[in-house]
């Protein structure tokens, strides 16, 4: 079965085969950025099947030599999307790891504290003694209460009780938002210009992940291990590996998950208090120590990123 797997592999890579980002690359230094992608398992894109999906970003992230990428499951939507269980068992396979985003991804300051945890609880039932699985939680749209205080500190309480780690983001650009108009262009029959699409999303991603270390280095004196928030999509498939050479050509090395979510700033994730819970935990402790605006990055504002 692993033979027909790399092969297909192979065949799905050379089928999707784009031109690389030419970048000088060089060595690593002190930024370091895990890579992690949220809502799995997602619907069809705007060119990739499933399965043919989960082949390219398996790939790609090989050749990229991505080890370890963290990988947020809704369990609740397997029984929709067929043959979900077994792209999962897949990632995991190849060394990648798996979380809980709760069962059904819903929005935790626009649903009661209890039905939240219950969608969190059916999630965990699902993950615990999955291969690959990690005792981590990522909240859906990093909404972690918005201005309700209480409700934030309860779900802290519970993430405490249940023995899960709030697996934050500290890198994000909206790359959801580059699928979805894709996705609309393709459907409405336009023309997509790939490799323009490529390029904007290797830029904007490699823009937030610059603009976020500097606000790191203010809010905590020093470069944490990073965390940048993906999703599983076309665009990630067909060009992680271009993402990741940019990076690397802008001195950042690649680790695991399980690196990054051992950095100190991790204490961070259940104890900032910020008047408004949302965002990524630099964005967060940024904002508690005071740190000037703008601490978004500028491509998050899909105004500007539909411009």
């Amino acid at each position: 079965m692993m033979s027909f797997f790399h092969v297909a592999v192979l065949a799905i890579a050379a089928l999707f085969a784009t031109a690389t980002v030419s970048a000088q690359e060089t060595p690593g230094g002190e930024k370091r950025v895990a890579i992690t992608f949220d809502d799995v398992p997602r619907a069809p894109g705007p060119w990739l099947e499933e399965d043919d999906r989960t082949l390219l970003l398996l790939a790609n992230l090989e050749r990229a030599g991505v080890d370890q990428a963290a990988f947020f499951l809704n369990p609740g939507r397997i029984t929709q999307r067929e043959g979900a269980k077994d792209r999962i068992a897949a990632y995991v396979a190849a060394g990648h790891v798996i979380a809980n985003h709760t069962a059904t991804h819903p929005r935790l300051s626009q649903v009661g504290l209890e039905a939240y945890l219950a969608d969190l609880d059916a999630a965990e039932s699902w993950l615990r003694g999955q291969d690959g699985y990690r005792p981590w939680f990522r909240y859906p749209y990093l909404d972690e209460g918005s201005r309700d205080k209480p409700k934030r500190d309860a779900m802290r309480a519970a993430l405490a009780e249940r023995g899960l780690l709030n697996a934050y983001a500290t890198i994000d650009a909206s790359d959801w938002f580059y699928e979805a108009a894709a996705k609309k262009a393709v459907a409405a029959g336009t023309p997509v210009d790939r490799d323009a699409l490529r390029d904007l999303y290797v830029e904007a991603h490699v823009e937030a992940a610059e603009f976020y270390e500097g606000i790191a280095r203010q809010a905590w004196g020093r470069s944490p291990v990073h965390v940048l928030l993906l999703h599983e999509t076309d665009i990630a498939a067909m060009w992680i590996d271009d993402l990741v050479r940019a990076l690397r050509a802008k001195g950042w090395t690649i680790v695991s998950a399980d690196e990054a979510f051992a950095d100190p700033i991790a204490a961070d994730a259940a104890t900032y208090d910020t008047p408004f819970a949302q965002g990524t935990l630099t964005e967060q402790v940024a904002w508690q120590e005071g740190v000037p605006a703008p601490r978004w990055y500028r491509g998050n504002n899909t105004d500007l990123a539909q411009e």
